[in-house]
């Protein structure tokens, strides 16, 4: 299936997601409605709530319960956006400005904090130990993957598998709740929920590693944000990791923009040429086809349809995507 299609399966469901999400962002505090709007009008992929619904109709769940879960899940990603973005001060997200931008860091923080305990009176709502527990493991995660990347940043030596610890924490671990959750709903015994839960850790490291590449790759109008943003705000992610350790050469060019916080002596684009002339890209592309190729193979034994064939298509929708 490609994309389209993918989404296609699921679209009516989708939209009982979306109605969720816009009558929970509403509230009587005009200051809140009018963030949690603009939050919900900045749209997304809603990758997150695709995996849960196709996880849950594979095993023939057919009630309300995924919509609601679906609208947590997208909260507790918007959720950890507008604090990324305050502790990264970002300006723009997704070719707009960002939450910080408009309304400031105090403001935004707060906001953060409703949205986060916003999804777990929802989740609390399922009566649910089960699916509580994923949750406050994986917000837990998060939390420390930020913890993690912040001790890294300004620094030069970051090994693969520090790397790689941060992006399960922040990206693979919510993934992974979305596909646990869903066979939850569809009753899935012990066996394959560790396969679903595996599948959506693979796929989300393949989906954060696709990331890396396309902070290199893509341009700014495609990206919604700057290129070359990840080093700009002090860390370096898996193709610059690969270059410091197989091109020495490179160390102090890469040291001075973060020494600088920028691109003043060393220019964008001289690092990006950098990158793409030495091969790093299409190493780090190699090992997301590597997770997405696990993650494929990990759904090949759930019953067969279209829900399965949407999800052992979807990891090569993430490492194809160009945004």
């Amino acid at each position: 299936m490609n994309q389209r299609e993918i989404y296609s399966l699921v679209k009516p469901e989708l939209a009982k997601v979306e109605e969720e999400l816009v009558r929970r962002s509403r509230s009587n505090i005009q200051l809140v409605d009018r963030i949690g709007r603009y939050i919900h009008d900045s749209g997304g992929k809603r990758i997150r709530p695709t995996l849960l619904l196709l996880s849950a109709r594979m095993l023939g769940y057919q009630g309300d319960a995924v919509y609601r879960l679906g609208a947590v899940v997208e909260l507790i990603h918007a959720a950890t956006l507008v604090h990324d973005d305050i502790i990264d001060e970002a300006k723009v997200r997704r070719g707009r400005p960002s939450v910080n931008a408009e309304w400031g860091n105090q403001i935004t923080v707060l906001m953060g904090d409703w949205l986060y305990m916003t999804s777990f009176q929802m989740a609390l709502a399922e009566r649910s130990y089960q699916i509580m527990e994923i949750l406050t493991d994986v917000t837990r995660k998060m939390v420390e993957g930020e913890l993690i990347q912040l001790t890294f940043d300004g620094k030069l030596d970051i090994t693969e598998e520090q790397h790689l610890e941060i992006s399960m924490r922040k990206t693979a671990y919510l993934f992974s709740a979305c596909s646990q959750m869903g066979g939850i709903l569809g009753g899935a015994n012990e066996d394959q929920l560790e396969r679903l839960r595996r599948y959506g850790m693979n796929l989300g490291i393949a989906f954060q590693l696709v990331d890396d590449v396309l902070d290199f790759s893509s341009t700014e109008s495609t990206l919604g944000k700057p290129v070359v943003n990840d080093l700009k705000e002090g860390r370096l992610t898996l193709p610059l990791i690969y270059l410091v350790e197989t091109r020495p050469e490179y160390r102090e060019m890469v040291h001075t923009v973060l020494r600088e916080n920028g691109f003043g002596t060393v220019a964008r684009e001289t690092i990006v040429e950098v990158v793409r002339r030495h091969g790093t890209l299409e190493r780090v592309l190699d090992k997301a086809h590597a997770y997405a190729s696990e993650a494929r193979a990990l759904v090949s034994d759930f019953p067969e349809g279209p829900e399965q064939d949407a999800l052992q298509s979807i990891p090569d929708y993430v490492v194809r995507r160009d945004r």
